[in-house]
This record gives C-alpha cells, sequence and structure tokens, in this order.
C-alpha cells in the first residue's frame, strides 16, 4: 500500500527551559502541510528498506522508518515487509518530514498488520522515535509542549489561506539550532497566540530560533522578509529552520524570487 506521509509547519515555537533529561521545554502550535513524502509498504519473505528521492544524511540502519518497524516487531508479531521511502520533504529543513515518515510507517503497519492500535496507543510509541513524531498520528493543529510530544486541541483555521514554503541550501542541525538560544518564560503562550487574529502575528507571534539562526545563517532572514515584500501575512522559519514559509490571503506565483531553492505553494 501507498502512504503520504505530509510535512508540518511550526506556528510560533517558545523555548521555555531546560529539562533534567537534557531536552528543552517547549510550546508551538504544528500544522499540517500537504508537501508529501511517498511511502509503500509491502508484505514480503524477508525485510528490505529502499529509498529514492532526496539524499538523507546518515546511515541506512538509522532511518526513522526502520526504527518505527523495529518498535512495533518488539510487540507484534510481524512479518517482514518491503519499505521504500521516496523523499520529496526537504531534510534540515524544520519541517518534520523524517518524524512524518516514521509515524506513518507505525500507522501504515497498524493498517496492513490490522493491530487495531488506539491513537493514543500510536502517540505512544511515536513519542518514542522522536520528539515531534506524536503530531503526525492525526492531521490537524495541535499545540505541541514540553518536548513537542504532549498535544492538545486549538482551534486555529488557515482554511483558504496560501501557503509558501522556502528551503534554501542550508541544512542545520536541531543541536546547531538549539547551541544558540537561552530559553526564557514568555509572556503569552501559543495557547493564547493562537486565538489572536492572524494580523497581530507579525508582532506577537515568535520563533525563538529566529535570532540566532538568523545571526549564522543571514540568507534565511532576507527569504522571510522578502515573504513580507510580497504581501504575507504571516512569515516566519518553521521549527529549527532552516525553511520559511509565508501566509497568504490568495495565490502567489514566487517561484522565480527564490532561484535555485526548494520551493513549495498551495492552498491549505
Amino acid at each position: 500500500m501507498v502512504f503520504f506521509p505530509h510535512c508540518k509547519i511550526n506556528l510560533g515555537l517558545q523555548i521555555i527551559s531546560k529539562r533534567e533529561d537534557g531536552y528543552h521545554r517547549i510550546e508551538t502550535c504544528f500544522y499540517p502541510v500537504p508537501w508529501c513524502d511517498v511511502l509503500e509498504v509491502i508484505k514480503s519473505e524477508r525485510f528490505q528498506f529502499t529509498q529514492s528521492g532526496i539524499g538523507i544524511p546518515g546511515r541506512e540502519e538509522d532511518n526513522l522508518c526502520i526504527k518505527a518497524y523495529q518498535l512495533l516487531k518488539k510487540d507484534f508479531d510481524l512479518q517482514p515487509i518491503n519499505l521504500h521511502l521516496h523523499k520529496v520533504i526537504p531534510t534540515g529543513a524544520g519541517l518534520g518530514g523524517g518524524s512524518s515518515d516514521a509515524a506513518f510507517t507505525l500507522r501504515a503497519l497498524d493498517y496492513i498488520f490490522e493491530l487495531k492500535l488506539t491513537d493514543g496507543a500510536l502517540t505512544a510509541y511515536a513519542s518514542l522515535l522522536g520528539s515531534d513524531c506524536s503530531f503526525f498520528v492525526g492531521d490537524k493543529p495541535m499545540v505541541g509542549s514540553e518536548r513537542g510530544e504532549v498535544l492538545s486541541e486549538t482551534s486555529v483555521s488557515l482554511k483558504g489561506k496560501y501557503l509558501v514554503l522556502v528551503k534554501p541550501d542550508i541544512h542545520i542541525s536541531t543541536a546547531e539550532a538549539y547551541a544558540g538560544v537561552i530559553p526564557k518564560q514568555p509572556t503569552q503562550s501559543i495557547k493564547q497566540l493562537m486565538e489572536l487574529p492572524i494580523a497581530t502575528w507579525k508582532e506577537k507571534l515568535k520563533n525563538d530560533f529566529e535570532k540566532s539562526v538568523f545571526k549564522k545563517h543571514p540568507q534565511i532572514e532576507i527569504i522571510k522578509n522578502e515573504l513580507y515584500n510580497q504581501g504575507a501575512l504571516y512569515a516566519s522559519m518553521s521549527g529549527s529552520g532552516a525553511s520559511v514559509f509565508g501566509i497568504f490571503d490568495s495565490s502567489r506565483g514566487l517561484k522565480y524570487k527564490f532561484s535555485g531553492m526548494e520551493y513549495w505553494a498551495g492552498e491549505l
């Protein structure tokens, strides 16, 4: 069967404090975006993982799709599968592509092998694979807290808005992004900010990674400013970067403005 793991953007990202386990306590709103990878899962006689499309850094055995299969196999008698991932979502972009691939592998295995796992069980498994994997168990906006794995409902909707996503040829690791950040207690929570009109977000809704990332990679800030110049209601870096998104009232043909960069645009 074929599945289509989608990416996400972060509407605001507050880095509140460092936890005792070394992770950071954050708050953010994850919003699903229909820029997708392609995942094919087929029952087989032996396990095999193949990959095409954009190259993925690191060792194949560390791929989160493989880890997702191994995680469920510990608890269930799963037969081997052929697992093929066609990578479209850029890596090192703050779009959660790898986390989505992992969560959709869990969802695919649950469906194919009729495990009948609840969303709660899938979320618990996903949280073991990555901090934002749990979000991709569902397909709706959620506010993430703690490491990002504690999810709560939000009424925010960008339905009918037009999104432009731009990813320059820059790779930012999560470790690099966190190295430049000083945690602080916000004056307003993301949950509260999501209740405000989009027109107020430019001044109030911040991504705490931007300050240090922009200093090291000024091209990313230039992209954000250009999206505002083109009429974006709100523009921000997503996650820990390097992608930047702009939210517009209507469609925009801006690909020519970002020549040589990864680009996606579409209605939400």
